[in-house]
């Protein structure tokens, strides 16, 4: 098979582009501390559009691990401190392959974690060491709830006297 330089740089490239939009959009969750200084969990995973052909990554904030699945990419940040830690970037299974040693898009991590996936899935999906209880969890999801009612309440109570 004959390799064509320029396009292998060009996809080289792209892929250096996309690490930089990953912290990008991990630097963008973290400063918007969607559970104030708690640490969490950024799971990014891809999904089909409407129209059966585009897809998107949707970035979402967590407080407990999800289960492991391919195409998907999981990092556990720390609020107030520049500390992510990378638990898992498993990419789509057709291209497990472009990850290997001695490739140009060899990565370490993503093969680790293709490793860990096809092998060591339930160590994998096992909590963090520094994880909330159920307890914490539970407080911190009602404390948002009631935030929520009380936004909506005094959005509601705003709109009405503008009406009257």
């Amino acid at each position: 098979m004959k390799v064509n330089i320029l396009e292998a740089h060009d996809r080289y490239l792209h892929l250096k582009k996309q690490s930089f939009d990953i912290s990008a959009c991990c630097a963008d969750l973290i400063k918007q501390r969607p559970f104030g200084n708690h640490p969490f969990y950024i799971f990014a995973h891809a999904r089909t559009d409407d129209d059966g052909v585009n897809k998107r990554l949707i970035w979402q904030p967590r407080l407990t691990k999800p289960k492991a699945q391919s195409n998907s990419m999981l990092f556990k940040a720390y609020p107030g401190t520049d500390n992510i830690k990378v638990i898992w970037m498993i990419p789509d299974r057709n291209l497990w392959g472009q990850y290997k040693k001695g490739n140009v898009t060899e990565n370490e991590t993503v093969a680790q974690s293709i490793w860990d996936f096809r092998f060591n899935r339930n160590e994998l999906e096992q909590p963090e060491k520094d994880d909330l209880s159920d307890i914490q969890i539970d407080s911190i999801y009602r404390d948002l709830g009631q935030q929520a009612r009380r936004k909506a309440n005094n959005d509601f109570m705003q709109n009405s006297s503008v009406v009257s």
